[in-house]
């Protein structure tokens, strides 16, 4: 109980310390040890967004549950039509991203995009563009990955593991790499959220991959 406490207050502060986020009206408790549930509310998505990366960045958080409500202010509240146009304009305007391969819904506010990229980074590009935008409320990104060259296993297995070593914010001795046509599948153990999200980045890096199934623990025995 005392080391949940003093977690819970760790995250608060963490929260309060991000400068891009009013976290005056969240909450956190911590239920079980290392699992973290954010409550309450934010004015935009992006807040929601930035509160979950804030909860991870603290040692000792090992999962989180994002129930914070986007509440948005009178003066950011768009229709869906304005908010699919802002949407396409964002997707436009960003240079990482295809858009003329990418389809935009949105109903209540809520976001969803699809068509096929061929990376990784423009799947999570599209989805920055669209979080950042006023009115939105949340985004699902369907955007599937398009492997338009034959991948070979032992040969990616290789780069993410050579990559994974040069990383300064990775020890990679807890990690395991399994190689199996497009879909790579990272085991072991990590030190903390942001180790595990770096590593996870590290697997998307690699050509021809198209799924990451990231299984590795956070925390330290």
């Amino acid at each position: 109980m005392r080391n949940s406490t003093k977690l819970q207050h760790r995250v608060q502060e963490e929260l309060e310390w991000e400068p891009s986020l009013n976290a005056a009206h969240i909450g956190v408790a911590v239920t079980q040890p290392g699992v973290v549930t954010l409550t309450g509310s934010v004015e935009t998505y992006a807040e929601k967004v930035v509160a979950e990366r804030a909860a991870k960045r603290v040692a000792g958080v090992r999962a989180v549950a994002n129930d914070i409500d986007v509440q948005l202010l009178h003066s950011m509240r768009r229709t869906d039509t304005d908010v699919a146009q802002a949407v396409l304009r964002a997707l436009e305007w960003d240079i990482a991203v295809p858009h003329e391969k990418i389809q935009v819904r949105v109903e209540n506010g809520w976001v969803t995009l699809e068509g096929e990229v061929a990376l990784q980074f423009q799947r999570a590009a599209a989805e920055n563009a669209a979080r950042r935008l006023s009115g939105v409320r949340g985004v699902d990104n369907r955007i599937r990955l398009q492997v338009t060259q034959p991948v070979q296993s032992d040969e990616v297995k290789h780069r993410i593991e050579s990559a994974l070593r040069r990383s300064a914010e990775i020890d990679a001795r807890g990690i395991q790499v399994d190689a199996e046509d497009s879909t790579i599948t990272l085991r072991g153990r990590v030190r903390t959220w942001a180790e595990r999200e770096e590593a996870e980045r590290a697997a998307w890096g690699a050509p021809g991959v198209r799924t990451v199934k990231d299984e590795l623990v956070v925390g330290i025995d």
